[in-house]
């Protein structure tokens, strides 16, 4: 044993135990039990992997898991789908399991997807944004969990944001597959706990089970816990894209491009038409705190980007330049306001804005040409009383 140790240390692998481990280091080192005996589903994709890197599927496998079907979010099983992109049901080449697509044909497991599975397990890392589709899909899970009588156990990871929370609380009346829950745009909650509070909030009475994170603290972002890095989907690359993601989104439903498909998306905004010059100079007025902007041109090429692909853009890029300080739904806010003033040519999408928004009451102050802080008048307020909502849900 000494020798071996000896030759991981000069080959430069780590021997320490990580200081934060994921749901399934947890599962497999404290609580076997949970799975022992029973064949297992896995809804997962590139982002199920252990504080060393190694999957889901082969950690499980190597424990000698019975592990039956595999399942996949958007984006597909190895995470490369382009977003909104329907993914087929297809088989893994490595392992010879069916990979069952919950992007594709149906958004629930049907019973021929879950004949011969005891139990569920759900590992898929979260953006730490409300628009993010994985926890959609965990809840349609444990729907169809609870119809063939079956736990679904989650395996938790951190908020890769923290626990900070920023924006509105979505209005129920605006309920879709990308505004799932009642939580603000920036939630500050892990899988895990959205999955807790979904399970009452929208009655589904699952029987459910979270493995949580060993060793994080809420306020910690994902480059804080020494836990390999990997990109949820093909447009959230770096933390500096997800930092930026739940203000930046809500330009999704404009006729402005978020930078798909281009080096930095979600990091800047373009159009053709943009007076980046003109836009900046008011919002440097304001000064938002704990961010910076650039004046860029960029060209986000098709088929990442939807709006102007293969077009070169005047755009305006964002710097973090002070994580705590920084609320990146405000400034959004604030992005949208000022370019709505100095740029005639810029449009809302009405159905597409309000699913994101989680409200038609921001695009309507838009529309009748509220500033930023009427805008976002009572958000403050609304994240107060979900604080109190959903602490008994919270692990961490």
């Amino acid at each position: 044993m000494a020798a071996a140790l000896a030759c991981a240390a000069q080959s430069g692998i780590s021997t320490a135990e990580p200081v934060v481990r994921p749901g399934i280091d947890v599962l497999l080192s404290d609580s076997m039990a949970l799975v022992d005996g029973r064949r297992v589903g896995l809804v997962t994709n590139q982002t199920g992997i252990d504080s060393r890197g190694v999957s889901d599927v082969e950690r499980l496998r190597a424990a000698g898991v019975n592990l039956v079907a595999l399942y996949s979010p958007e984006h597909g099983f190895r995470g490369s789908a382009e977003p909104g992109a329907s993914v087929a049901s297809t088989t893994d080449s490595a392992t010879g399991l069916p990979i069952y697509s919950l992007y594709g044909r149906t958004a629930s497991p049907t019973d021929s997807m879950l004949r011969g599975v005891d139990v569920m397990l759900v590992d898929l890392q979260d953006a730490g944004a409300r628009y993010y589709t994985y926890i959609a899909t965990a809840t349609e899970v444990m729907r169809a969990a609870v119809r063939r009588h079956m736990p679904v156990i989650i395996l938790d990871r951190p908020n890769p944001i923290g626990g900070a929370m920023a924006g509105n609380v979505l209005d129920t009346a605006y309920r879709s597959f990308v505004g799932r829950l009642p939580v603000p745009m920036r939630h500050g909650l892990t899988m895990g706990e959205m999955a807790r509070f979904a399970n009452d909030e929208m009655e589904i009475g699952a029987d459910l089970q979270v493995v949580p994170v060993a060793g994080w603290q809420r306020d910690e972002y994902y480059d804080e816990t020494g836990l390999p890095f990997v990109k949820p989907s093909p447009n959230l690359p770096t933390l500096e894209s997800l930092i930026h993601y739940p203000g930046t989104c809500l330009f999704e439903g404009t006729n402005l491009s978020v930078g798909r498909g281009s080096d930095h998306p979600f990091e800047q905004i373009g159009a053709p038409w943009l007076d980046a010059g003109r836009v900046l100079a008011q919002v440097r007025m304001a000064a938002p705190r704990g961010v910076t902007f650039d004046s860029v041109q960029f060209t986000p090429h098709a088929p990442g980007d939807g709006k102007y692909g293969d077009t070169l853009l005047a755009g305006i890029r964002l710097h973090v330049t002070d994580r705590a300080a920084y609320d990146p739904v405000q400034t959004a806010v604030l992005l949208l306001a000022t370019i709505r003033d100095v740029s005639p040519e810029f449009k809302i999408s009405a159905p597409h804005f309000d699913r994101l928004a989680g409200t038609s009451a921001l695009r309507l102050g838009l529309e009748s040409g509220l500033g930023a802080t009427q805008l976002t008048s009572g958000w403050l307020q609304e994240r107060k009383a979900f604080r109190e909502r959903v602490g008994k849900y919270l692990i961490y």
